[in-house]
């Protein structure tokens, strides 16, 4: 190995790490903290355990996504809107289907001010396009909608 140094992996509730401030350099969450936690508590909870200039990045569905998948047993995204795009914070599927949860998301302008606020600055941002030769379902989202609209996105953040 060229280049040796530790990692420490932590898996747990992203709203209350039992860490010090400060502890990390980067933290990332596919999913995870990124749909499953309220930003307006998981997010600060980020900016708590980075150091000055660390970095957080982390994906997750789009607000296109949820506005466009009714809110049903087993449903899947379609290419028009089911839910408005304004004030829309979370989608209660526990009560639709048996091993549901609870999914956060916010609308571009309120994920900006949250990090904002928080003391994060924006470093990059991307709404990721299914390949045209994706023919696959991904989290009950069609490939061909996947191909038109953007299905998931991935913040890079860094803690001023």
């Amino acid at each position: 190995m060229e280049h040796e140094f530790e990692i420490e992996w932590i898996e747990g509730i992203a709203e209350a790490v039992p860490k010090p401030d400060g502890a990390f350099d980067f933290a990332i969450s596919e999913y995870g903290a990124a749909i499953w936690a309220d930003p307006t508590v998981w997010i600060p909870e980020a900016h708590r355990l980075l150091r000055s200039g660390g970095e957080l990045i982390f994906l997750g569905h789009t607000m296109w996504s949820q506005v466009c998948t009714p809110h049903v047993p087993d449903g899947r995204t379609e290419p028009h809107l089911h839910h408005p795009y304004f004030g829309w914070r979370r989608a209660d599927w526990s009560q639709i289907e048996e091993d549901g949860g609870i999914e956060f998301n916010l609308p571009i302008g309120e994920w900006l001010r949250l990090f904002d606020g928080t003391g994060f600055d924006v470093l990059d941002f991307h709404e990721l396009q299914a390949p045209e030769h994706w023919t696959e379902e991904r989290f009950w989202i069609p490939a061909q909608w996947a191909k038109q609209y953007p299905s998931e996105q991935v913040w890079h953040l860094r803690k001023r």
